[in-house]
């Protein structure tokens, strides 16, 4: 699920979405888009979280493990939102580390009924074509200090509804801008994030998907072509 996604705009264009004020807001000094539309993991994402003085925007990776964990297992870039709260793994970040990935779509792979070793990536955004916010926990740096050795995210993700189970069957948990600052204030409790992100992301009426080119499996392509439509899927 998720293993790949674009971030195009510029970084404060993703903080104006969430109908922040100016003053909330504490930006990268970056004045340029963004241009990603591979992002893969294990590679610095720019990610939003909140602070005492504002919304901050700082590049984390995306992929994170407990130091316990490190290097005995695969580093997970994803979270399954069913689990998650009560994961021994994710336990810390899930307390105190929610965040938002600002993104423009995801890619999913979709396989042949007949033939699984035959996929077919599918962009898939929001109808009106607006930021989404992936709902993401982790480790990054705060009130402007340092990153730290082990900083990294994981964004969360949840069965997919109607229509995007022909995709794939997990989607990533996209939040309304509403939903998305609820989910970052730190006045809302763990329960009431947890409710947030099992029941009331995004569903599939929200998003339109279509078929694109498969050069989005490798990872030194990235151009924006990446994210227009072909005629002739292979599924």
């Amino acid at each position: 699920m998720c293993g790949r996604f674009a971030q195009n705009r510029k970084p404060h264009r993703y903080a104006e979405a969430l109908g922040l004020l100016p003053e909330q807001l504490r930006m990268s000094e970056l004045d340029e888009p963004i241009g990603r539309y591979n992002v893969a993991p294990h590679t610095p994402v720019h990610l939003l979280h909140l602070d005492d003085d504002g919304l901050r925007d700082d590049l984390v990776t995306w992929g994170w493990a407990p130091i316990w964990a490190t290097g005995k297992h695969p580093t997970p870039f994803n979270a399954r939102i069913e689990t998650v709260a009560t994961s021994n793994f994710f336990r810390n970040i899930w307390k105190t580390g929610r965040a938002l990935i600002g993104a423009d779509g995801w890619y999913e792979w979709r396989a042949s009924l007949t033939d699984p070793t035959l996929k077919q990536p599918y962009f898939i955004r929001l109808k009106n074509h607006q930021p989404l916010f992936f709902a993401a926990i982790g480790q990054f740096p705060r009130e402007g200090q340092e990153p730290l050795e082990g900083d990294g995210f994981v964004i969360l993700s949840s069965a997919a509804d109607d229509g995007l189970t022909t995709i794939h069957e997990r989607k990533p948990i996209v939040l309304s801008p509403g939903l998305a600052r609820a989910w970052l204030d730190p006045g809302v409790t763990s329960e009431e994030a947890e409710d947030i992100a099992r029941f009331n992301a995004s569903t599939a009426e929200a998003f339109e998907w279509y078929p694109v080119s498969r050069a989005v499996g490798n990872t030194h392509n990235d151009h924006p072509g990446l994210i227009k439509p072909i005629d002739d899927p292979l599924v």
